[in-house]
């Protein structure tokens, strides 16, 4: 028998965590964190704030048709925000999108106005219309490589172009013709312009669609596999091509969504006012845009939400009535809305660095 033997390896067993206890590995991020990761919850605490400041500066926001007002105010924003908040979220934005709504409405009013037709007909025309423009874009983008910015822009100058020109040539004027006394307009003002009373209150209809489309914007992006493309694509396209999502397809069908938008939009405007004026929507694209980043949309793609732009669009309803009901100069609305938007990014900012702190 050997005198000498082999010494076995010792055996090292990690402690077993305690009751309570984890080790680093499994460590769990406080709710506080978990809730600050939430891209809506930044605008969320914003619009509560702004929505005090208010209702203490201008006392009769507290009145039911006040508030009324705002929420309307907020709708019309808000319809639109929502699709190019999704948009952004696939890593793009439209920069024609201000312009689209009143190019929308403008074929509805004068095809139907000018060949004497049911007011339906222009609607319908004026949907395809829409839907090809944003497919259009979507193609150029995915065709050309372009950033979506220069590929946008142009549309945004063809459409305004256009806009005009052809108004001048049909009407002899900057505006369509007054279609009120035309067929089918009334049904069709019921469904886009229509208001209904809530407690003594005239509400108006797109405060509705507005949260149903919110609503189905939510589910579409948490609950189905249209939504995990959405963030596929906005992340890292090329990543997501590899994996199987299909890209091009997901990106032109976020570009026509942002036209269904502009065609809603636009409809609600030629039901509401029985006209529309050629050059108006300029500018319009940037309060979209805006309301999305202020509702937690990243620039860069791939992070977001659909519920955040709500609460962004309800800020700039607020802001925009808040200041006419507290007597201010309206003049300063649009450096509300750049401080807003400036500090909505930094918060932004802010909330994605605590919530990724360890």
């Amino acid at each position: 028998m050997s005198m000498t033997q082999q010494a076995e390896p010792a055996v090292t067993t990690p402690p077993v965590p305690g009751p309570g206890q984890t080790d680093g590995r499994t460590r769990q991020r406080s709710l506080v964190l978990r809730l600050l990761a939430r891209p809506e919850v930044g605008v969320f605490l914003g619009a509560v704030a702004v929505f005090v400041f208010f209702l203490i500066a201008a006392p009769s926001l507290r009145e039911g048709g006040s508030m009324a007002t705002v929420l309307y105010q907020s709708s019309t924003i808000g319809i639109m925000a929502l699709p190019v908040a999704l948009l952004m979220i696939g890593g793009e934005f439209d920069l024609s999108a201000g312009v689209a709504v009143i190019t929308s409405a403008l074929t509805a009013s004068m095809l139907s106005y000018q060949l004497t037709m049911n007011v339906w007909v222009g609607v319908i025309v004026a949907l395809a219309v829409s839907l090809a423009v944003g497919a259009f874009n979507g193609w150029v983008l995915m065709k050309t490589g372009l950033p979506s910015f220069l590929v946008t822009l142009g549309t945004f100058l063809i459409l305004q172009g256009v806009n005009l020109a052809v108004t001048k040539l049909v009407t002899g004027n900057v505006a369509t013709d007054d279609i009120s006394d035309m067929d089918g307009f009334d049904q069709a003002k019921a469904l886009f312009a229509s208001s209904f009373d809530v407690g003594g209150v005239q509400v108006k209809i797109t405060v509705v669609w507005w949260l149903v489309f919110a609503a189905l914007a939510t589910w579409v992006l948490l609950r189905t596999k249209y939504g995990n493309w959405i963030f596929a694509v906005g992340g890292n396209k090329d990543s997501a091509r590899a994996v199987g999502v299909p890209v091009a397809f997901t990106k032109i069908t976020l570009f026509m969504l942002v036209g269904f938008g502009a065609w809603f939009v636009g409809m609600h405007q030629l039901f509401s006012f029985n006209t529309v004026q050629s050059g108006e929507g300029v500018g319009q694209e940037l309060i979209y845009i805006a309301a999305a980043v202020i509702g937690g949309c990243l620039l860069t793609g791939g992070y977001g939400s659909a519920i955040g732009p709500v609460f962004g669009a309800f800020m700039f309803g607020m802001v925009n009535q808040g200041i006419v009901f507290a007597g201010w100069n309206p003049d300063w609305f649009k450096a509300f809305l750049g401080v807003m938007l400036l500090g909505a990014v930094l918060i932004n900012l802010w909330v994605r660095r605590a919530a990724t702190r360890r």
